[in-house]
């Protein structure tokens, strides 16, 4: 009898799947929308655009950048998309809360707009999340 068992264990870490990791970042990822927002409006922010920047700082880019990630998983094209991705997210983000706290409202907005280079990135980084997860599921 097959159990499925999402989380392994290592050590005194529970590790999750693959898929588990990239829906989590997903949904963190997704929640930068709002942070970026509440900053365009307060003209303020408790992250500097230096931190954001940094791509491996989160909890999702320390498990990319990490050894949780076998050698076969780290040498697929999906892997090296989302990583690419993941890394322009960041800019992306980074350069909208620099002109949020910096006075340029109208420069974050649009950015961060329908064609804007924050959405577009954030569009394109969860559509390679996905892609990489439905690989991960088979």
């Amino acid at each position: 009898m097959t159990v499925f068992a999402p989380f392994i264990y290592l050590g005194r870490k529970l590790k999750m799947s693959l898929a588990e990791e990239i829906s989590k970042a997903i949904g963190a990822h997704g929640m930068w929308k709002q942070r970026l927002r509440n900053a365009i409006d307060a003209g303020k922010s408790e992250f500097t655009p230096d931190t954001v920047a940094k791509d491996n700082a989160c909890d999702f880019g320390q498990w990319l950048y990490g050894n949780s990630l076998s050698a076969v998983d780290k040498g697929c094209a999906e892997y090296k998309a989302v990583k690419d991705l993941h890394a322009k997210f960041h800019q992306c983000a980074s350069g909208v809360l620099k002109c949020a706290v910096t006075g340029k409202k109208a420069d974050a907005e649009t950015m961060m707009g329908t064609a804007g280079s924050f959405t577009t990135a954030s569009g394109e980084l969860t559509r390679a999340m996905m892609t990489w997860k439905a690989k991960a599921a088979k």
